[in-house]
Formats: structure tokens, sequence, C-alpha cells
């Protein structure tokens, strides 16, 4: 009997008991890991995860946004985006019959390695300027290297051959999706416009304009490009389009053109008025931009001194040995051309201490710039009003060393002659002692600290004064480059001097060509901030070659609110101020003058900026920008007009927002 019950609690019993083992199993198992996930720490949330997320949700929400327009009825209030404006005129008629040129300005142009470096190695006619600039992430230094040109002779250096891409996607787009000449290429096109009748100019921009001969023969090959157009259009004249720096490098040719070989191209005195019908110069710096001035000191604009100031070890970490700024600065120095825009004309054109052409610009309310404002003062006992003029800005003096300088009296500011600085420039500063230095070696090496503050006790410097400045800081940039350019005005343009090529690309030291039948239009935009002057600090970095001057992005809130982050600011397309794009066509070149003695007809068109209503309207449909203006529908419209046989009487004539008649009557010069 008891062996029955231990068979039966065998069989029936022990299978319970072995369920409920299991059982406890798995609840000490769950414990067990619930405690290790108690126990485990959790990842902690690291920066680039956040901007990782933040990149996600931009792309996404623009994505859909773009899906959803394309989904969208075209006829929807605030989606329906303004018809193209070669659609438009080629519905009314317009066609293509001049030949058209192109010719980009500084940096939009592509440039592409036909020889380089080990370094280099699989980048054979792959463009190093301009596209997807992805090679400045995987090789930097190596970019750096074949960006920059030999500093004695600013040409190739050993080993090294970058050339300008050619055709017409050599500027058609700076980037991906960012335009610079597509949209008028495309407009263009839509009235007939191919690639015999339509030529992209493109050059080295890195090159002095006459050394893109001396090394390219890229004005000849213009020059014959232009001939053989004109006669395989049926002996239509050609109808030329330059852009910013573009401006000064086709007014270059011009001269060269009918200039005597060897030095010049040998067309003679009849081959513009032959071969161009008009120019149409769009952003034009005819007289120089000031924004070169910051370039060369301290590699800066408005931007950069921005986020320096917000971030100062992003650019310069001498933790990280980043040194960005003084890399910029050696490779640009290199660069001749940048020395065409610096400001031409002197005092005469862009001011002194006490006085420029803009003065009176006020720019909290650039409206009313230019009228009397009342107020009326509490203590004042028979409440009347009184006019209150506000405070002139000084323009004038486009560096100043401290707020102060750039607003006191000229009586009360300190002068010291620029000669001492050349003296104070020796072998003895701490920055020359390689052996304990950086890398970066840029012409501030050569200057010791005492001289650099020298610089700054001078307190304020002028288009006059500011070239003896850039000799002192950059000798062989300005050595070099001064061979090839003038900033000043001629006071006897038959003076056999002028006849050299360093002149002409300055106008108020050249004349216009003989052509009195072809036209001259200034095409820009207004209503933009522009860059006019700065106030500058020195550098509180004492690390071995630093740049020692920087813009001083604390200074704020100057006469008539013009002063924001260490910059003044005028009326202009953002890059070039109007006094610079509009003064020759308003008064320079207007009429029979010295400068213009055929009496060649000029136009002034300028376009009031107007912001993109909506992320879906796009860049430059109204835009007055340096760049976006070249997608301006009224602008291409101008251009496709005058391209398809009108004149500039039929586009209206002049279209004037900004005060540069009036500027132009201030400037005291002899036309």
């Amino acid at each position: 009997m008891a062996t029955s019950i231990r068979l039966r609690k065998l069989i029936f019993l022990e299978p319970v008991r072995l369920s409920s083992n299991n059982e406890q199993s798995k609840i000490d198992t769950e414990e067990k890991s619930k405690r290790n996930k108690q126990k485990r720490p959790h990842k902690q949330w690291r920066c680039i995860d956040s901007c990782c997320w933040i990149i996600g949700y931009l792309c996404t929400t623009w994505w859909l946004i773009l899906f959803l327009y394309n989904c969208l009825p075209a006829n929807l209030p605030g989606l329906k985006v303004p018809e193209a404006p070669g659609v438009r005129l080629r519905s009314g008629g317009t066609a293509a019959l001049h030949p058209v040129v192109l010719v980009p300005g500084i940096v939009t142009g592509g440039l592409e390695l036909w020889e380089g470096r080990p370094c280099s190695d699989g980048l054979f006619r792959r463009r190093l300027w301009g596209g997807s600039f992805t090679e400045i992430l995987k090789r930097p230094m190596c970019w750096l290297e074949h960006l920059s040109l030999d500093n004695e002779t600013g040409l190739d250096p050993p080993g090294i051959r970058v050339r300008a891409v050619p055709g017409l996607v050599a500027a058609d787009y700076f980037g991906p999706g960012y335009f610079v000449w597509a949209v008028l290429i495309k407009n263009l096109a839509h009235i007939g416009y191919e690639e015999k009748n339509l030529y992209m100019a493109a050059y080295d921009w890195r090159l002095s304009f006459q050394n893109t001969e001396t090394r390219d023969q890229a004005l000849s090959r213009l020059k014959s490009k232009i001939e053989l157009m004109y006669v395989t259009n049926g002996n239509k004249k050609v109808v030329v389009v330059p852009h910013s720096m573009g401006v000064i490098y086709f007014l270059h040719f011009m001269k060269w053109v009918e200039a005597p070989a060897p030095i010049g191209g040998g067309g003679g005195p009849d081959w513009c008025s032959k071969h161009i019908k008009a120019i149409m110069n769009i952003g034009p710096a005819f007289l120089g931009v000031p924004k070169t001035v910051g370039s060369i000191l301290s590699a800066e604009s408005k931007d950069v001194a921005v986020i320096r100031a917000m971030a100062p070890g992003l650019l310069d970490s001498e933790i990280l040995g980043f040194q960005t700024l003084e890399h910029v600065m050696r490779v640009s120095r290199t660069w001749d051309s940048i020395i065409s825009l610096l400001p031409k004309g002197g005092e005469i054109i862009w001011g002194n201490k006490d006085w420029s052409p803009e003065e009176d610009y006020v720019c909290d309310s650039a409206d009313k710039s230019h009228l009397p404002r009342f107020e009326t003062k509490g203590n004042n006992t028979d409440g009347q009003n009184i006019f209150h003029i506000p405070e002139l800005t000084n323009y004038g003096r486009i560096i100043s060393f401290g707020k102060s300088a750039s607003e006191l009296h000229s009586s009360e500011l300190v002068t010291i002659s620029s000669k001492n600085h050349v003296s104070m420039r020796n072998g003895t500063s701490p920055q020359s002692n390689a052996a304990s230095c950086g890398k970066v070696w840029t012409e501030y090496d050569d200057v010791n600290r005492e001289s650099i503050e020298q610089i700054s006790e001078n307190k304020v410097y002028t288009a006059k004064t500011l070239l003896d400045l850039l000799r002192d800081i950059a000798p062989k940039m300005m050595k070099r480059a001064e061979a090839h350019f003038s900033h000043g005005i001629a006071d006897d343009l038959d003076d056999p001097k002028y006849d050299h090529y360093k002149y002409w690309s300055n106008p108020l030291e050249t004349k216009l060509p003989n052509a009195p039948d072809m036209e001259m239009y200034c095409l820009y935009g207004v209503g933009i901030p522009t860059e006019r002057s700065y106030v500058y600090k020195l550098s509180a970095s004492s690390r071995c070659r630093s740049i020692p001057l920087q813009i001083d992005s604390s200074a704020d809130g100057g006469h008539n609110g013009c002063l924001k982050g260490g910059v003044y600011f005028v009326d202009g397309d953002s890059t070039v101020p109007v006094l610079s794009s509009g003064f020759m066509c308003a008064k320079g070149w207007r009429g029979k003058t010295r400068f213009n003695p055929a009496g060649m007809a000029t136009y002034v068109r300028e376009y009031k900026h107007k912001a993109p209503a909506n992320l879906l309207e796009g860049r430059g449909v109204w835009s007055g920008a340096h760049v976006d203006i070249m997608g301006n529908v009224a602008l291409i419209e101008d251009v496709l007009r005058v391209a398809a046989g009108a004149s500039g009487v039929e586009l209206g004539g002049d279209k004037i927002y900004s005060e540069i008649v009036k500027m132009a009557e201030r400037i005291k010069i002899r036309v």
C-alpha cells in the first residue's frame, strides 16, 4: 500500500513540483533582468545626436513641402510663381537677334585641375572650385595649396596648373542648386538662344587681368569668339553681359583689344564700335568694393566677424589649431584680382575724414533719409516744434580703430605719418621666430607688434591713406598687384602713361571706346544694407602667426543706426554700394565727357530689392542682392529685350530708386 502511494506521488505530484520550479526560475530571470536594466546607465544624449535629428527634421519638412507644392493646383493663391520672362516675351514675338556674351565675376566661375602635387591624385580635370566642394573636407590643405598662386609672380606655382572651366557650365551654378547664370541662360534659351549665339567668357578670376592673357590667352580667345559670333550671326553686333568684377575685366578687354600688339590685341580704334551693340553691366563694381579692405586686413566681412565674436574658437582656435582665417588670408593674398576691387578715386569719390557722398543716409528710415525730423522738447515753454537734424556719419573713414574714432571731428584725431610703419618692419619681432610658431605664414609675420600698435594709433584711414596702410601690412601683394592695377583719377587722359595696361580697368583713368552708337548700362539692386566702412581693434590673441587686427563686432548703435557689429552700412546690393555701381553711368560717362568722348549713351537701371514672399518663391524672383539679382524677372526682361534689338530708350531710359544722382552731384570731379 505504501509503495502504491509513493508511486502515485512520483507520477502525479512530481510534475507539479517541476512546473513550479520552472515558473520560479522565470520569475527569478525577469527580476535579474529588471535589476540589470536598472543598473545599466542610460545612453547620454550628445550634441551630434541633436544636430542629426535637427537636420533630419529640416530635410523631412523641406521634402514634404516640395511634395505638397507639386501635388497642389498651381493656381492656388500664394503658390503661383511668375511666368518666366523668356516665355512671356516669346509669346509676344520677341526672338534672338544679337549674339550674347556672358562675363562672370570673381569667385563664381569654376576652376579645374590639370596638373598637381601627389596629394591631388585622382583629381585630374575635377573641379577644385565651384561644384560640390567635397575636396575641402577630404584634403583641405591640399585643396588650399592648389588654389594658391605663386607669391612672387602671381602665376602658377611650380608643378600646379589650375584652369578655368570652359563653356556655359563654367558659372551656371556655383554649387548644387545655387544658381548664378543658370536662370538667365534658361530665359535666353526660351527666345531662341543656344551655343552658336551664346557664349560664356570664362577666365581664371584669381589672376590679374593682363595675366589672363599672358598665361591663358583668354583675351585673345574672347576677341576671336566675338568676331566669329559677329560673322556667323549675320554681322549682328554682340550684346555683352558682365557681372561684378567681370565689368572691369571687360573694361580692360576693350582697351586691350584696340591697343597695338604685342601689349594689346591689335584690333584698332574702331573694333568695339564695329562688334559691340551694348554692354549690360550687372552689379558693377566700377569704383571698387569696400568689403575688399576687410578681406585684405583680416580675412573678414560682416558675417565672418559675427561668427568670430559668437564662437571665437570656431575659426581661430589655439587648442584645435584650425587657424582658418590665417589659411584664407595666406591663399587669397596670392590672388592679384582682389586688388582690382579696392576703392578707386581716393577721397574725391569716397570722402575724407569729415565728408562723404552718402553722409546723410539714414539706415533706420531710409525712405526719409533726406528729410529733417521734427521734435518737441518737453521744456520748451512755447510748445513750438523745432528741427532735429541727425548727425552725419563719417563714411569717408573706411577704417577706424575704435568707435569713438569713427565719430570724432577730424581736429580731435591724432595723425601719425604712415612712413614710420615701414621703418618698424624688422626681424626682431617674436612672430618671426619660426621654430616656436605655427605653420601658417602671412605677411603679418614680418610686422612686429609695435608697428601694428602704431598703425592702430593712427585711428582713421580714408581711401587715400588706406593704400599706404596696405603697402605696410601686405607689401608683397601690393607690389606685385599694383604693377597691374591703379586706383587714382587721371588729370590728363591723353598722357601717354595711361596707355599702360595697369590703368585699363579703372574707369577714372581711361576712356571709353570711340563708339557713339554703343550703349552702356548699369544694372544693380538697391534697398539692401551694404558694407561701407569698418571699426577695427587689435586682436587679443598673442599667438604666433595670428592676424593682429579684427573687426570690432561690439561696436554698435552709431549715428542714424548705420553701425552694426563694427560695420557701417549704406544702400546697395549687399556687396557693392550704390556709389560704386551707379556713379559712372549717372555722371562720369553721362553725355560727352573726358571719360566718354564719343558721347556713348548710358543708362542707370535699378531694381528695388524685395524679399521672397515664401519659401517656394525662390531666391531671385524680385531680389536686388548681388548674385540673386541674376534671377530677377525685371532684370532678365531688360537683358532679353536689348538682346532682341531694343534700345535703352525703348526700355524706358533710367529707372532710379536710390540717391545716386544726389551723390554724384556732391562729388566734385572734372568730367
